[in-house]
C-alpha cells in the first residue's frame, strides 16, 4: 500500500509523539484499509472492524470507548446520552465516501437504532481536504449552535453538493437551505474562535488515536474503517449492545 502511506504521512507526522499509543489502541487497519486515492474511505465489502469481534475489552479498547462524550449539550450529536451504544464518526464534508455514508447508511441507523434509544451518534469534524473542508466544518458547527446541524449535514452531503464547493457564499446558502434562522449570527459563529476551538478539539482527538482516513468510526470503542454497508454497522451495534448488557 505505498500510495496510501504517502497520502497519510501528514497525520502520521503530526501524531509522531503518540505513535506507539496509536498502535496500542489497535487502529492499524485504518491505514491498511485506506485506498490510494486522496478521497479516502473503504469500499463496501472490505474489512469492517479493526479488532477481533469477540476480543475482551482491554485497557486500550476502554480508552477508545471513553472518547464518547455523552454531553447533553452537544449540538453535533443525535440520540440519548444514556444509549448503550455510541457511534463516533470522524468525517469531512468534501469526502465522497462520507457523503455516501450520510445518504445511504446513516438514515437507516437513525431510524432503526437512534429512535429506539439503542444508539447515539456523535460527530467529529475531521477535515483533511484543505481550506474548504475546514470552512465547512466550522459552518456545520455554527449551524449546530442554532439547532440546525442535522439539516445542514443533510444539505452539505446531498447529491451534487460537493461539486458546488464550500466557499463562504455557498455555506450561507446551505445554512439557509437548512433553515438556520439567524444567518448573521451564523456567519459570526462560523468565523469565531469558538468554532475554531471546537474544530481543533475534534481534529486533535482524531490525530491522537491515529485516524488517517475519512470516514472512520468507533462503535463503543471498536473501529470501523470507511463507508461500510448498513449490515456491517448493524453487526457492530448488536455486538456492542450485547457487551454493554453484559457489563463489559
Amino acid at each position: 500500500m505505498p500510495a496510501s502511506r504517502k497520502t497519510s504521512r501528514k497525520p502520521l507526522l503530526y501524531a509522531a509523539a503518540v505513535a506507539v499509543a496509536s498502535v496500542a489502541l489497535g487502529l492499524a487497519s485504518w491505514q491498511a484499509t485506506a485506498p490510494p486515492e486522496r478521497e479516502r474511505g473503504t469500499p463496501a465489502g472490505a474489512s469492517a472492524s479493526a479488532s477481533a469481534p469477540d476480543a475482551p475489552e482491554t485497557g486500550a479498547a476502554a480508552e477508545l470507548k471513553a472518547l464518547a462524550r455523552r454531553d447533553g449539550g452537544d449540538k453535533l450529536a443525535v440520540g440519548r446520552t444514556d444509549a448503550p451504544v455510541v457511534l463516533i464518526e470522524y468525517s469531512d464534508f468534501k469526502c465522497g465516501y462520507c457523503a455516501k455514508f450520510a445518504r445511504d447508511t446513516e438514515p437507516e441507523l437513525v431510524k432503526k437504532y437512534v429512535e429506539d434509544g439503542t444508539l447515539r451518534i456523535e460527530w467529529r469534524n475531521f477535515p483533511i481536504f484543505g481550506a474548504e473542508s475546514e470552512a465547512a466544518a466550522k459552518a456545520a458547527w455554527a449551524a449546530g449552535q442554532q439547532d440546525r446541524f442535522t439539516a445542514f449535514h443533510a444539505a452539505a452531503y446531498a447529491e451534487g453538493a460537493k461539486a458546488k464547493g464550500f466557499g463562504e457564499d455557498r455555506l450561507v446558502e446551505l445554512a439557509r437551505e437548512a433553515g438556520v434562522p439567524d444567518l448573521e449570527r451564523f456567519k459570526a459563529d462560523m468565523a469565531g474562535e469558538q468554532a475554531a476551538a471546537a474544530l481543533r478539539r475534534d481534529r486533535e482527538e482524531g490525530y491522537r488515536i491515529g485516524v488517517q482516513s475519512t470516514p472512520s468510526f468507533l462503535v463503543n470503542g471498536q473501529p470501523i474503517a470507511g463507508a461500510q454497508p448498513f449490515e456491517a454497522f448493524a453487526t457492530a451495534i448488536a455486538r456492542a449492545k450485547a457487551q454493554a448488557r453484559a457489563g463489559q
